[in-house]
């Protein structure tokens, strides 16, 4: 277990983050996985993370244990399980910046298109699709494995398909824990899962519930119309992160 005080100034603050990012602000966890590997190696924070990321699992998954799409969910599946295979397949082989270049791009992409489509021409919502549903489903599992950012690949998939708030959050909450739970086997196989890595985890729980819970308290005080708008804002800067940081990592 690490007893750093230096670790857990970055932690406290990362692990909040996804705490209310588990809530259902989709994206502002981007900063956690950077702040984490400033005082501990990324593969060491990959680790650290994964349970703390299943412990909020369990809370906003009982929280919005009624609300949720399950055809959404179906069609997203099967490229996530790929995605995952494929991130424990090449986890030493394909370049870390590179990944973070093409999702924010897609990401970036996707909202400016929203945006800048006029109103007339965007579906009010647009029916399940196999094949953007197995791409991005496999986006999402890929990256969720290799860089713990999931979400903008699901969000592009489950923000058109007309998904009230709390059935959006709880479709997400479903979808990443079985994500998280899928990923275990192949963190303990490539080594990841330490004692010492669970043990610094579990310090890191009781902050990890308490912002989770604070991030569902948030979202369900918001409008449909506010919340989805953030969401796509959130989309949009989590794209822009990851693309300026992998740009910026190649030079």
């Amino acid at each position: 277990m690490i007893t750093d005080p230096t670790f857990y100034a970055a932690a406290v603050p990362a692990v909040t983050l996804y705490g209310l990012s588990k809530g259902g602000f989709s994206g502002v966890a981007i900063l956690s996985m950077p702040l984490l590997s400033l005082v501990i190696a990324p593969t060491t924070a990959a680790a650290i993370v994964l349970p703390v990321l299943m412990v909020q699992d369990v809370v906003t998954v009982w929280s919005y244990r009624k609300t949720w799409d399950g055809k959404v969910l179906a069609y997203l599946a099967p490229g996530a399980l790929a995605g995952i295979a494929t991130g424990y397949a090449f986890a030493s082989v394909v370049s870390e910046p590179v990944i973070r270049i093409i999702v924010g791009l897609i990401a970036v992409i996707f909202c400016l298109e929203r945006w800048l489509r006029p109103a007339a021409m965007i579906p009010a919502v647009r029916p399940n699709n196999a094949l953007s549903a197995t791409v991005l489903g496999w986006i999402s599992g890929y990256t969720s494995f290799v860089i713990h950012v999931g979400g903008p690949p699901f969000n592009m998939y489950a923000m058109p398909r007309g998904l009230s708030r709390d059935v959006f959050v709880g479709t997400a909450a479903l979808f990443f824990a079985a994500v998280n739970l899928v990923k275990v086997a192949p963190f303990i196989a490539l080594g990841q899962m330490t004692t010492a890595n669970l043990g610094t985890a579990l310090a890191l729980f009781p902050v990890a519930i308490l912002s989770n819970m604070a991030g569902i308290w948030l979202v369900r005080r918001m409008p449909t119309g506010a919340f989805y708008a953030l969401i796509y804002a959130l989309t949009f800067v989590v794209g822009a992160v990851l693309l300026i940081g992998g740009i910026g990592a190649l030079l």
